[in-house]
């Protein structure tokens, strides 16, 4: 499992400049979101709505790493030209999948760090009624959900090489709009309100942001991380049997190694 985190991290390194180039756009878009924030005219509201959009731009950047590092894998391979060997070495395929939720996890992380260190440095936030540890149990409790549904989301570049990884991004266009990142979902219309109640997003921010904004404790957001337990649980081993059926119809048909 540690084979394919170090493999993946390889990666990073060999693609560092695109990396940089997309992590300085992930640091300019959260400030940006963030000086919308100041657009509030009560003074004494501005640093709790900056908070606010704050809290949503860093959380769903990691969420996002999540779902993409997963989701993507196989297209990785495909790109590396490393689908052959990877699905022909002797592992298991959790071995596999675990490894690259793992790096997701670390790397995600990594990337939030950096984040959340330019945002400390440009914005004057007031985090003293924040419960930071709150907060860090909510990314925790959250992150098995949004690696369930990469692995939901990696069989479609499994079984389609030529329109899958458009259509995993149209996935995680869909959960960013309705799961609350810049708003509360209330706003949005209310034929679409039904699945702000299934995305593990809406459940994530809501708790993420009691915990920031007004302190909430671990029990106090009981309910929204119980969701989240349960999301996480159903997906996690319903996006491994869903992969393990599209790998092997991938492979009867020869869909695995087409690269077009």
């Amino acid at each position: 499992m540690y084979a394919f985190v170090e493999r993946s991290f390889s990666l990073i390194r060999r693609y560092i400049a695109w990396e940089v180039v997309f992590l300085f756009y992930n640091v300019v878009n959260t400030l940006t979101i963030g000086l919308i924030g100041l657009m509030q005219k009560n003074p004494e509201k501005q640093g709790e709505m900056v908070l606010f959009l704050v809290v949503g731009a860093l959380f769903w950047g990691f969420m996002s790493v999540l779902f993409e590092e997963v989701s993507n894998s196989i297209t990785w391979e495909r790109w590396e030209g490393t689908i052959e060997y990877t699905f022909m070495a002797p592992i298991r395929r959790i071995t596999h999948l675990s490894g690259m939720c793992l790096f997701a996890v670390l790397y995600g992380i990594f990337r939030t760090t950096i984040v959340l260190t330019a945002v400390a440095l440009f914005f004057d936030l007031t985090l003293g009624k924040s419960n930071l540890l709150s907060a860090l149990f909510v990314l925790v409790v959250a992150s098995p959900a949004f690696m369930g549904l990469g692995l939901i989301a990696a069989v479609l570049p499994l079984l389609s090489p030529e329109r899958g990884a458009q259509a995993t991004h149209i996935i995680q266009g869909v959960i960013l709009l309705v799961s609350g990142i810049y708003y509360p979902v209330h706003y949005l219309p209310e034929w679409l309100q039904p699945l702000s109640w299934i995305s593990p997003g809406t459940y994530a921010l809501d708790s993420a942001r009691d915990a920031l904004l007004n302190g909430a404790t671990i029990p106090e957001m009981w309910p929204n991380l119980l969701a989240l337990l349960i999301i996480g649980a159903a997906l996690i081993p319903f996006g491994l049997w869903i992969f393990s059926v599209a790998e092997k119809y991938a492979m009867r048909t020869g869909k695995l190694k087409r690269n077009g």
